[in-house]
């Protein structure tokens, strides 16, 4: 009869059972190829963003970090994934100093530009390069929040910006607890 009960309630959006958000493939500061299903059995955390943003970023990347904190022996099941959306400016290099900045198993993806517009298609990311005074020093505006993908590598939760790290962990560990 459990199963006949009301289905979890999550703090971040419900998304099980979408049908976008299913794959990708881009390469890591790390300099491999990764994909979503070498971290199946684990929690996934989806963030796509850029190293030069002034703001959600380095906040969601600081809040991702305390979610880590939170978790405590926990966090050894999560992986938390940031995919850039400036594939001109974010290199390997920059990416390997600012992503594991933020905490030492965060892993920092990126592609070409037709790579980038792939993933964000698949994953439903908005994101538009708005010019600077010079050609060097525009800002991305994008989506802001992450995604998070179950144990089964299945896409499950959207957390907004601004979603706490205790409200994220409490999703997280609902989650890994196979709900």
């Amino acid at each position: 009869l459990g199963a006949c009960g009301p289905a979890p309630k999550f703090n971040g959006t419900d998304l099980k059972g979408v049908d976008w958000g299913k794959e990708l493939t881009l390469a890591g500061h790390d300099g491999k190829s990764h994909s979503l299903a070498e971290f199946k059995g684990r929690t996934v955390v989806l963030f796509f963003g850029y190293t030069q943003c002034p703001d959600v970023c380095p906040v969601t990347m600081g809040s991702l970090r305390e979610l880590m904190a939170t978790l405590g022996t926990d966090a050894q099941r999560v992986q938390v994934l940031f995919v850039t959306v400036d594939p001109e400016r974010d290199t390997p290099q920059l990416l390997a100093q600012y992503v594991p900045a933020f905490h030492p198993t965060f892993l920092g993806l990126y592609g070409d530009s037709a790579a980038t517009a792939k993933v964000a298609a698949e994953f439903k990311i908005f994101y538009r390069k708005q010019p600077g005074k010079d050609p060097g020093t525009y800002t991305v505006d994008h989506t802001a929040g992450a995604y998070v993908f179950d144990p089964s590598g299945r896409l499950r939760l959207y957390f907004r910006h601004g979603e706490t790290p205790a409200r994220m962990a409490q999703d997280l560990r609902r989650l890994l607890a196979g709900e």
